[in-house]
């Protein structure tokens, strides 16, 4: 995989296994395989979206990327960085290039800790600005997502989900980042409120320059927050490529099931729903070959025992799917 100066995270093979224990001496008796051979690249300054249901392995891989969660094999490269190479005081020190917005406003915020001693707690850490300046600072980013300069020294439980939230990115920006991990933000939040906070995602990617890794479930919101898609099925990328790539020319199967999940908002327009037979099938035991064949409708005998691997179909776009590739590629995803 080819990486540009214009990328700003590169994520080669990732892998994330669990290991089952069981019995009275702890045995491992297998492994979760929750993410399995990821690929692709961020742009500076454009979001990626990681798509697809729960279990597919999204927020496990945003988590491997910041090495909150150790990866089991794989390469992240970020800022021309590898990150599997840094020791633990390296690796701190990176990390207020690399922030996380979680998916709850609610959990995700100290109760006992005012707004203001949440989010000087980051510039503290990283020992940003002089103590006499980080009041300052926290009425800047306050100001920046849109909340009242009192709000400083209330406490989480006086504000609403969404005003919560705006506390979480003001946190997340404390410290200057240029990529932010969105897992699944709005998802907790009012219909009406998701698209303040989206609007307030946008606006500030335009302002300060900011890459986001955007993991979701909700088709909608993911188009409108989008430059890239990536679609994951059972802890492996099935399709990714541009959002308008995805959305108006969606080409494996499960990537069509799930658009034809989305509600069509015209009355009287023709739906046709593609619903997927069968259950998910366990991580710990993935089937061979396509990992979806087992729900494929239009599965054929080489899906059942040939692994597949993204191939290129023109543009960004990517597939895995033997039924639908064109022509052979490596198994690299650039979005770049």
């Amino acid at each position: 995989m080819n990486t540009s100066e214009d990328t700003l995270l590169t994520v080669e093979d990732l892998a994330v296994y669990f290991p089952v224990h069981k019995g009275v001496l702890s045995r491992v008796a297998g492994q979760v395989h929750a993410v399995d051979g990821v690929s692709f690249e961020i742009p500076r300054s454009k979001t990626l979206s990681l798509v697809g249901e729960s279990g597919s392995g999204k927020t496990t891989t945003g988590r491997a990327i910041l090495r909150l969660i150790e990866p089991t094999r794989g390469k992240v490269v970020f800022n021309g960085v590898t990150l599997s190479e840094l020791g633990r005081k390296e690796l701190r020190s990176l990390r207020r290039e690399m922030q996380i917005i979680f998916q709850d406003p609610y959990g995700s915020l100290n109760p006992r800790m005012t707004v203001a001693s949440v989010i000087t707690e980051a510039l503290a850490v990283h020992n940003l600005r002089p103590k006499e300046q980080r009041r300052d600072r926290v009425l800047e980013l306050l100001e920046l997502v849109g909340l009242p300069p009192e709000a400083a020294d209330r406490y989480p439980n006086e504000f609403s989900g969404g005003q919560r939230q705006r506390i979480g990115v003001a946190r997340a920006l404390a410290v200057e980042p240029s990529l932010i991990v969105a897992d699944e933000p709005v998802s907790a939040l009012d219909v009406s409120i998701q698209a303040q906070i989206l609007n307030l995602l946008k606006d500030l990617q335009q302002k300060l320059g900011l890459t986001y890794l955007f993991i979701g479930h909700d088709l909608s919101v993911i188009q409108h927050i989008s430059d890239f898609v990536a679609v994951m099925y059972l802890g492996r990328i099935v399709e990714i490529g541009s959002a308008d790539e995805i959305f108006s020319n969606p080409v494996h199967p499960y990537t069509k099931a799930l658009l034809s999940a989305v509600p069509v908002p015209e009355p009287g327009a023709v739906h046709q729903r593609q619903i997927l037979t069968g259950d998910i099938p366990s991580p710990i035991n993935p089937p061979t070959g396509c990992h979806f064949h087992p729900r494929c409708p239009e599965c054929q005998e080489i899906c059942k025992t040939k692994p597949t691997h993204l191939e290129s179909i023109g543009g960004t776009h990517r597939i895995a799917c033997h039924v639908h590739a064109e022509s052979p590629s490596d198994s690299a995803n650039t979005v770049s």
